[in-house]
């Protein structure tokens, strides 16, 4: 399994073992299918970078699964919608034609990018997921950065970068999709 994602997924500002991607990779030694779990995450990755990435990776670990965690970045650039959907259209097709099944996992803006853009970048992942017939995730921090009671208890100083203790939460939201995917 593949995952290309970017500082959610590469344990940004967290002691090494400790996020979602490793927690995983235990969970499936433990509960199987048994699978290496290859963590191709940069911290600051855009879907432009992962998309670049993507077919050296494809053609190196030649993967059964990949799960592709991309998007934050290009949304708290700015960067327009349509090229980000594009970006994730090329590397769900890549992938898929490298003969490996694709989950995408969704991610949502603060409100502060306006109503409009944070609606239809949120939306974006799911109109990518069915259009190209990924298995979907539709939002990675759902519990954390929505949680009513005290969401930045689950985040860094940086009040973007989750902290360890999000992490099993994190994988709780992903595991029952690839849980079924498996």
């Amino acid at each position: 399994m593949l995952v290309v994602g970017d500082s959610l997924s590469a344990e940004y500002g967290l002691a090494r073992g400790s996020g979602w991607v490793a927690l995983l990779e235990r969970r499936l030694a433990e509960k199987g299918p048994a699978a290496t779990v290859v963590n191709a995450s940069i911290s600051g990755d855009t879907t432009s970078g992962g998309r670049a990435r993507l077919p050296a990776l494809l053609t190196q670990h030649r993967p059964t699964h990949v799960v592709i965690e991309l998007g934050g970045n290009d949304a708290l650039r700015g960067l327009p919608l349509k090229q980000t959907e594009a970006n994730l259209v090329a590397m769900a097709r890549a992938a898929r034609e490298a003969g490996a099944k694709v989950l995408l996992v969704g991610m949502q803006v603060p409100p502060n990018y306006g109503a409009a853009y944070a609606r239809d970048f949120a939306a974006l992942f799911g109109q990518v997921a069915r259009a190209e017939k990924t298995a979907l995730v539709p939002f990675l921090l759902a519990g954390i950065a929505d949680d009513a009671a005290d969401p930045l208890r689950w985040f860094q100083a940086d009040r973007i970068h989750p902290v360890a203790a999000a992490h099993p939460r994190i994988l709780d939201n992903v595991w029952p999709v690839l849980q079924r995917w498996l």
